[in-house]
């Protein structure tokens, strides 16, 4: 298969405006008439809840600078903002796996393998969704899944300000940690270098696991 996966840097956008676009790209990709898109961007301070979040995980009432979204993807709470690098693949899987499974560790991989191109050796936890350093999770997953067709994404913490996260039971996890690559490595992260090392990492794994999948 040669798959090509567009890629799309919508820079600093506030989280309704790339909420609608998503949903109406997502549409004209089920119709055929939007080709695979990645889509990275940073978002304006904000959390948002899956479709199945418990409320009472946001711990209380935000600042009037940070919106609250209920969003259809699946997982808890989450928080969005400057620094963090988010990934919206807007991807039919026909063209893949129809296996939502593999498409969710599919997502964790390329954050891994992104990370470890800084020296940072991240990993999956049995049971539990994202990317973690140790006992802190530094890069979460949550998609929306219609007509094999995918949008949401991932997010990973560059130089995010994680005390926004205090303010909420992060994924609905409470014995969980958060970290970022600033946080670790002692030092504001190259954005930009960030993004392109991304993108090498979702071609190498989307298109090469569907490669051998195909060989078998």
């Amino acid at each position: 298969m040669n798959q090509k996966i567009n890629i799309v840097d919508l820079g600093r956008i506030d989280y309704q405006t790339a909420w609608d676009f998503q949903k109406e790209f997502h549409k004209k990709v089920q119709l055929g008439k939007e080709t695979d898109t990645l889509f990275l961007l940073e978002h304006d301070p904000v959390y948002t809840l899956g479709k199945n979040a418990n409320k009472n995980n946001l711990l209380k009432k935000p600042n009037s600078e940070v919106k609250v979204f209920n969003v259809e993807r699946g997982g808890d709470i989450t928080y969005h903002g400057p620094g963090q690098l988010v990934g919206y693949p807007i991807l039919d899987l026909h063209r893949y796996q129809k296996n939502i499974s593999w498409f969710m560790r599919a997502l964790e991989e390329i954050l891994i393998k992104t990370l470890s191109t800084f020296g940072i050796m991240a990993n999956q936890r049995d049971g539990l969704t994202g990317v973690w350093v140790g006992d802190e999770k530094i890069g979460a997953q949550g998609v929306r899944i219609s007509r094999w067709v995918t949008m949401h994404g991932f997010s990973l913490n560059v130089n995010t300000d994680l005390t926004y996260f205090d303010s909420i039971v992060p994924c609905g996890i409470t014995n969980c940690g958060i970290t970022s690559m600033k946080k670790i490595i002692g030092d504001s992260q190259n954005m930009n270098l960030v993004k392109k090392r991304i993108v090498n990492a979702f071609h190498n794994t989307l298109i090469s696991s569907t490669n051998k999948m195909e060989a078998v």
